[in-house]
């Protein structure tokens, strides 16, 4: 598109995803609130005025990781932008910003919760394009006098692919968004895998202007993850889209969303203004931004463009914090693996959009055939998903990998509406978290009810003030490498002559226990269940933190009967009795780590 000096510049808005989804896109979430607040108010000096501050994963991360509270940093960046910047947050639908679907009750407490906490503006999807999943939540939010961009989730399929994900289910589902009557002040296409081919993008943008008029301002979000980001950008311009994403360096490319001096380098000589912003003023913007992040310790992956992305969508948001986990758990190596491993999932799971939860169900049922063979276990997100319980997906699972699912987790698929399945559950009522608050002694606030409700367990622990602090700081890790400050224990899995060993570390001259993992080879798959002369011994198939012991030594079990949960990669693992008898021993403590194939209990 030539520029033409005699035609007025179409207005670009532009929303600042740095603080938001560029943070969770490079560093998992995990960035504290006093270290980016000199940045807000340097975007703000540069003209800023529409932010994504909040919501989407970086609601739990705070609590997680951060030992901070969402609502306060919302309260706080609000105060630094002044009251006439527009505050954007991303909501999941039926599951808001909370870790599982909600009742009614809870969705309604979350549009009151994030308006009060300064929010305008929310925007809502569901991963499934189920648009049953976004009436109830539009409502509330449009009641709380909120803002509600309604959203169509895109991404392209792997090759060999069909049923979904082309223009015309996009226009289906537009058309099931304005057909169900959910009112909207603005629409959005979200490509949280960044796979989305640029001429896709230009016949969605051209069908979603004819079929919206020209007074609906319509919006573009995708990720740089497989390089096509500016292109897409590009495309959606020419095809008269009112509104992208972008973010700063950086937090900027890579996983994340393109930088804001990209598109306006991109856009020179063309007859779009970007906000009225001014490469100047966002140069020094990105410097006090940069300084702000100096010491973050970034994740390589962070940085690149994967070429295989498009085969195996994942969402920028949902690499980066995976890849922090797989480094928690001392399995980064099996990365490559699991995300080839992706393709087949999504293949056999219904064609739901690949961003968050359905990126998040993806991955872990990918780690699990990764790690335990090819759906030997069901990931219980990706199982309850292909049963029918998050809704209805794109196309059909496969129905052999919905009878394994069905039998792994002793449930039946259903059809009912994932709000009515919610709403019929007793423990997600605010009378259920009301009464859990109770017991803990926590204080009973509209905020803590949806803290608590949101994180569930590790909401209650913040609460409570037991909040976890983890981040990756590079002055940390220096001082962790020369062992000065910091002491180095744990569990280990190290390779001696090529057998693996679980290794206990600890410093000074405490007991160590060095355990052989069957004495088997570094190349082979963890032996889940091996019988001894003391009984059979009881192994952790992926590492991760001792959530909950459910058994005791001395107590009689039933083949199946779960003896402790373990919680790795967001997932909660039952750990059962592979036969029935006497627990003779319990291994670990509640809160230990485990590595892969570690003995955790033997049965007599």
């Amino acid at each position: 598109m030539a520029k033409n000096k005699n035609v007025k510049k179409k207005f670009i808005d532009v929303m600042d995803t740095t603080f938001r989804d560029g943070f969770q896109s490079v560093f998992g979430g995990r960035v504290l609130m006093d270290d980016f607040f000199p940045a807000v108010e340097a975007a703000k000096m540069a003209g800023i005025t529409h932010y994504e501050f909040g919501g989407g994963a970086r609601f739990q991360s705070l609590y997680f990781y951060l030992r901070e509270d969402a609502f306060e940093m919302m309260d706080k960046f609000r105060k630094i932008v002044g009251p006439d910047a527009n505050l954007q947050t991303l909501a999941r639908g039926v599951n808001t910003v909370m870790l599982d679907t909600g009742s009614k009750e809870l969705i309604d407490l979350h549009a009151k919760m994030f308006k009060k906490h300064g929010t305008t503006t929310i925007r809502n999807f569901d991963a499934l394009n189920d648009v049953e999943n976004l009436k109830y939540s539009a409502e509330r939010i449009k009641h709380h006098g909120l803002k509600h961009e309604a959203v169509v989730t895109m991404m392209d399929l792997p090759p060999g692919c069909h049923g979904a994900h082309t223009v015309e289910f996009y226009e289906k589902t537009l058309r099931d968004i304005l057909d169900s009557g959910l009112p909207y002040d603005s629409i959005c296409f979200k490509d949280a895998s960044g796979t989305s081919n640029p001429q896709k993008i230009f016949e969605t943008i051209q069908m979603a202007r004819k079929l919206l008029g020209k007074d609906t301002h319509i919006r573009l979000h995708t990720h740089e993850t497989a390089g096509v980001s500016v292109a897409a950008y590009m495309a959606a311009l020419e095809a008269d889209v009112d509104g992208i994403d972008m973010a700063a360096s950086p937090v900027s490319g890579g996983t994340s969303q393109p930088d804001i001096l990209t598109m306006l380098h991109a856009t020179k000589g063309m007859n779009f203004d970007l906000g009225g912003l001014e490469i100047g003023k966002i140069l020094t913007y990105e410097k006090e931004l940069q300084g702000c992040l100096e010491d973050y310790f970034m994740p390589p992956e962070a940085t690149m463009v994967s070429p295989i992305i498009p085969f195996s969508p994942m969402p920028g948001g949902a690499l980066t914090a995976n890849t922090q986990m797989l480094r928690d758990n001392g399995i980064m190596d099996k990365f490559p693996e699991i995300i080839a491993a992706m393709q087949e999932v999504v293949e056999k799971g219904g064609y739901g959009t690949s961003v968050t939860p359905v990126s998040q169900f993806y991955f872990q049922q990918a780690l699990n055939n990764v790690m335990q063979g090819p759906w030997e276990a069901i990931a219980p997100g990706y199982g309850r998903m292909v049963l029918g319980y998050f809704g209805k997906t794109p196309v059909a699972p496969d129905p052999e990998i919905v009878k394994i699912a069905s039998e792994k987790l002793n449930l039946l698929p259903t059809t009912e509406k994932a709000l009515d399945l919610a709403d019929a559950d007793p423990a997600k009522s605010l009378e259920s978290w009301i009464n859990r608050l109770k017991e803990e002694n926590i204080e009973i606030t509209e905020e803590n009810i949806f803290i608590a409700a949101a994180c569930q367990d590790k909401g209650i622990e913040f609460l409570k003030g037991n909040g976890e602090l983890n981040i990756r700081k590079k002055s940390e890790m220096e001082e962790d490498c020369k062992g000065e400050k910091k002491e180095m224990s744990g569990n280990y899995t190290v390779v001696v002559d090529g057998q693996k060993f679980s290794v206990q570390v600890a410093e000074g001259s405490g007991d160590v226990q060095v355990v052989a993992v069957d004495g088997e080879a570094a190349v082979a798959a963890p032996t889940p269940n091996a019988p001894t002369g003391d009984g059979v011994e009881i192994k952790a198939l992926l590492p991760g933190n001792v959530w909950k012991i459910v058994a005791n030594p001395g107590q009689s079990v039933n083949e199946g009967d779960v003896i402790m949960i373990l919680e790795s990669m967001k997932m909660e693992i039952d750990v059962v009795a592979p036969t029935g008898g006497v627990l003779k021993s319990i291994n670990v403590a509640t809160n230990d780590k485990v590595v892969e194939g570690q003995v955790v209990a033997v049965i007599g």
